[in-house]
């Protein structure tokens, strides 16, 4: 056969046939370009393969098949992408309530009071051992200045140095949190 009349058959069987695939595609796809690429793709389906058909066969019948299996692909693609999204939703979902509960059990002031006992344990620690014992017999054992120099047989000019010494640290290693407070 000559191209112009396969070009005629073609012309034919789209013009006959078309309108009846898309609306068929379409009241599966529910989606009229969709429906409308699926026809079209089925009828260059069978053009491209209709050597390997023999001439007893119902060509509308046989394209419609196509079309039937390129509905099922693209509703089942929809399944597993609505699936996804489902699936999705569900883990911000349950990653924003982990956020919720994580924030209403938020408690600032402890953070802070936390963090601040971390710093002082710091500054504690770089302290000379002596300078450390008089700075927590003072604030954490109450004791007096001459009670302490009592203990280390010290002068209470010495506790006082040690003392000194101790707020340096401990004023050096919480400036920015002090700062922080003084600004809320």
């Amino acid at each position: 056969m000559d191209v112009t009349t396969e070009t005629k058959k073609f012309n034919k069987l789209f013009a006959d046939y078309h309108g009846l695939f898309v609306r068929f595609a379409n009241t599966y796809i529910n989606d009229e370009a969709t429906a409308e690429d699926i026809a079209i793709e089925a009828i260059m389906y069978y053009w491209k393969n209709r050597h390997n058909l023999t001439h007893e066969s119902n060509i509308p019948a046989y394209i419609l098949e196509v079309i039937k299996h390129k509905c099922l692909n693209y509703l089942r693609h929809i399944r597993v992408r609505e699936d996804v999204e489902q699936h999705l939703l569900k883990h911000m979902q349950r990653v924003n309530n982990l956020r919720i509960a994580t924030l209403e059990a938020c408690d600032p002031q402890e953070l802070f009071s936390l963090e601040a006992q971390e710093l002082i344990d710091q500054a504690l620690a770089m302290m000379p051992e002596k300078t450390r014992q008089i700075f927590m017999m003072s604030r954490y054992e109450n004791k007096t200045y001459q009670e302490i120099a009592e203990h280390f047989s010290l002068s209470v000019k010495s506790v006082e140095f040690h003392i000194s010494k101790a707020l340096k640290i401990l004023r050096y290693k919480l400036k920015d949190y002090i700062t922080l407070i003084l600004f809320l």
